[in-house]
């Protein structure tokens, strides 16, 4: 924190979960930003993500002619939002680091020929599971070798407030060479030791449907039973498919229980299929509706004589933040006339690589400004935000309203959620201390944070 004859800070700072924060120092002359990642009050409860073992039974393909394979698993899930709200769609990732089962036979096989699919438990305050799938991503595998680790993910919607674990559940990994051959991997003693936990909160009105598949994965003309929660009772459900923002030819209607609950099966044959929604009324809306829940469509289809099958995918990255520079001056004011001290945050960079269907928050707060005459209130720091958002962005970033930022905090800029969301955004903002008249001489310092969620 800067003093009287000293306008610049040591930049701290520590790593809690996937969350980040930006800290800075800011004075009536000079404001330095620093990267800090510090735990928010509700997020400083969730335990930190641990890797976890647990005993598996992986049963090889037939035609490999060996037995079961009882072994251990190491696996680690995490989350892009460890401190939801009800109502919020938390994007999970597991991975197995260390599988339980190898490949099943002599041959070796080829890179990029395995597909994983799976199951997170949900447990605690909302219980469930949810589906997870990667994608057909692998180095080469010799023949009777250990598989190599792998990633899935995949979304749920809170639906009630408190803490939430997450722990690995079974999984099936794919392979598509020569034929088509599952090795499917259960937990013996179910459910796994929690790896994530996540801490809720409430929010009044929030949107609580949600659905849950009977599997991840399966070939083209496969039914899925899908199941939903919390829906309008006796409402007319569309089941459907989707891949990306748009709705595939897969589709089927079933009427909700008294409960708001229901019951469906989907055939699923668009091999473009990437998960299931599940909406009330004639139209998707995210108002009524819940999803998407990650599905795969295993393609079968052997390659025609003399050809080649080519197969490609989408890796998803991370929500991060950067920001140019350390130091913003302040305009001074004059002692007896005080006033206005004004600014320019530092331009702060938001990039949204995640690809699934949750937007993003930045909201920063500030402490009171300690000096040589005491302190100015924090409650005197306004600013005015703006956003932009990058050509080609999936998602339109909407800056912040204009007013007091405060110990309380406010929001500098968001995006919405969507059925598809991501880009790239610039996030800027006009502060604006307000300076009593009659502060002693000197320079005044505080700490403001920034919090992207």
């Amino acid at each position: 924190m800067a003093t009287a004859t000293r306008r610049s800070a040591t930049r701290t700072g520590r790593t809690t979960g996937r969350r980040r924060r930006w800290t800075a120092a800011l004075g009536a002359v000079a404001l330095l930003a620093g990267t800090a990642a510090l735990a928010g009050p509700a997020h400083a409860m969730a335990a930190a993500s641990a890797p976890v073992d647990f005993a598996t039974h992986c049963v090889p393909p037939p035609i490999a002619g060996i037995p079961p394979i009882d072994g251990t698993t190491t696996a680690q899930i995490t989350v892009d939002n460890a401190a939801p709200k009800v109502g919020d769609t938390v994007t999970v990732t597991y991975t197995v680091t260390k599988p339980a089962a190898s490949n099943p036979v002599d041959l070796a096989l080829p890179a990029d020929i395995m597909t994983p699919t799976g199951k997170v438990a949900l447990g605690g305050a909302q219980t469930g599971s949810v589906t997870v799938t990667g994608p057909k991503k692998n180095p080469p595998v010799p023949g009777k070798g250990s598989f190599p680790p792998f990633s899935m993910t995949g979304t749920f919607k809170v639906t009630a407030p408190g803490s939430i674990t997450l722990a690995p559940g079974d999984y099936n990994i794919h392979t598509s060479y020569i034929m088509e051959l599952d090795t499917p991997c259960t937990v013996i003693t179910p459910p796994a030791p929690v790896s994530e936990t996540v801490v809720a909160t409430d929010v009044p009105g929030a949107n609580e449907r949600s659905i849950q598949l009977t599997t991840a994965s399966g070939k083209p003309g496969d039914p899925v039973t899908v199941t939903g929660a919390k829906f309008a009772p006796l409402a007319d459900i569309t089941v459907a498919g989707r891949a990306g923002a748009a709705q595939t030819a897969d589709r089927t209607t079933v009427k909700a229980d008294a409960a708001g609950g229901f019951s469906a099966q989907l055939t699923v044959n668009d091999k473009a299929t990437t998960g299931i929604v599940a909406y009330e009324g004639a139209a998707w809306s995210a108002e009524k509706g819940a999803g998407p829940a990650a599905y795969t469509v295993i393609d079968d289809t052997p390659a025609p004589p003399n050809s080649q099958k080519l197969n490609s995918s989408v890796k998803a990255g991370t929500l991060s933040m950067s920001q140019a520079g350390d130091t913003v001056a302040l305009s001074a004011v004059d002692f007896g006339a005080g006033g206005a001290s004004t600014g320019d945050l530092n331009t702060v960079t938001v990039k949204d690589f995640r690809g699934g269907p949750a937007g993003w928050s930045l909201t920063g707060k500030v402490t009171d400004f300690t000096g040589p005459g005491g302190k100015i209130d924090a409650g005197r720091l306004g600013w005015t935000p703006a956003c932009t958002t990058k050509a080609g962005s999936p998602s339109t970033c909407v800056a912040g309203s204009a007013g007091v930022v405060g110990s309380a905090g406010a929001t500098l800029a968001s995006t919405p959620n969507g059925a598809v969301t991501g880009g790239e955004f610039t996030v800027g903002a006009k502060v604006t201390l307000n300076v009593p008249a009659y502060t002693a001489p000197g320079a005044y310092s505080g700490v403001l944070t920034l919090t992207l969620t």
